[in-house]
């Protein structure tokens, strides 16, 4: 085993993420399930492994950057004998977004195979991956937490501890919560907007003008304006992140109301195609349930 890193899941977060740190000069070691974004790393710098059992065999740390616990559970091999080749005096450092359960589950399968582990999910969509400039949450052991803040800093411009896991899943849920309502109502008020005659750029100056604009709210009505709908933060990824919070919530017994209905909206745009497009597509879905309203529409089922 080297010094190398090593970081799996090479999809809309990861690739940026990975060339980030392949370009500061960190000896990094990539794999990804869909084989994809080779090249592009290769050029960076980052050597490609062979396999899964070729990455964990060389590197000391490995950083997850994954769809779902299904795919971090097949990549460390978790319920077969892989499981314990792959973590143990090893640092896994998940930065996918899960539920609070599975990490702390998660934690204790590593810790008890003799790995360590540390939460890093982060805050941000794929313009500020590209630019370094995403906020990570990480929670865990304090020596290990400050290893991997150190590490993550071509990729995260702030990181903010949040004690021990599951502190830092628990932290980006409710972080979640706000994008994905706003992100909703910006959606909703520029339907409200377009129905009414309004011109969307006039709109948009006005939004970006007064004092709700933010970063997130001018590149959203931007693509908005544009019917850009290319991927930052996918629809199915939104979706999923939204049935965490939400289950999240009933958990311990809280009402999560805005969330509700946007958890509902991003599943009806799901289902009209839209998965893979970003998640101001969600504006299908208001725009289906007006026709809906006006009776051009039978409702949806």
């Amino acid at each position: 085993m080297n010094n190398s890193i090593g970081f799996i899941g090479l999809g809309v977060m990861g690739t940026p993420m990975a060339l980030n740190l392949a370009r500061s000069g960190v000896p990094l070691a990539v794999w990804s399930r869909s084989n994809t974004h080779y090249d592009t790393l290769r050029e960076a710098g980052a050597t490609v492994a062979e396999s899964p059992d070729t990455l964990f065999s060389s590197c000391k740390t490995v950083f997850l950057m994954l769809a779902h616990e299904a795919a971090i559970d097949e990549v460390l091999g978790r319920g077969t004998p892989l499981f314990d080749r792959r973590v143990e005096d090893r640092l896994i450092v998940n930065m996918s977004t899960t539920s609070p359960e599975y990490s702390r589950a998660l934690a204790d399968a590593i810790e008890a195979s003799q790995g360590q582990y540390v939460e890093a999910p982060v805050s941000g969509s794929r313009k500020p991956a590209e630019a370094g400039q995403l906020v990570a949450m990480v929670a865990g052991a304090p020596d290990q937490v400050e290893a991997v803040r150190e590490l993550i800093k071509p990729m995260c411009r702030d990181s903010l501890v949040c004690g021990d896991v599951p502190g830092a899943l628990t932290m980006k849920l409710a972080v979640n919560l706000f994008l994905i309502t706003m992100v909703t109502g910006l959606a909703e008020a520029t339907h409200f907007a377009q129905c009414h005659g309004i011109d969307l750029s006039q709109f948009a100056r006005a939004l970006n003008s007064g004092p709700m604009a933010s970063d997130v709210s001018r590149v959203k009505i931007d693509k908005l304006v544009k019917q850009d709908f290319s991927v930052q933060a996918a629809i199915t990824d939104v979706l999923k992140n939204s049935r965490l919070v939400a289950e999240a919530a009933r958990g311990i017994g809280i009402a999560s109301p805005l969330l509700d209905v946007s958890h509902a909206l991003y599943g009806e745009t799901e289902a009209l195609g839209h998965g893979p497009l970003d998640m101001v597509a969600v504006i299908h879905a208001i725009a289906q349930r007006t026709d809906q309203a006006a009776g051009k529409m039978p409702p949806a089922p």
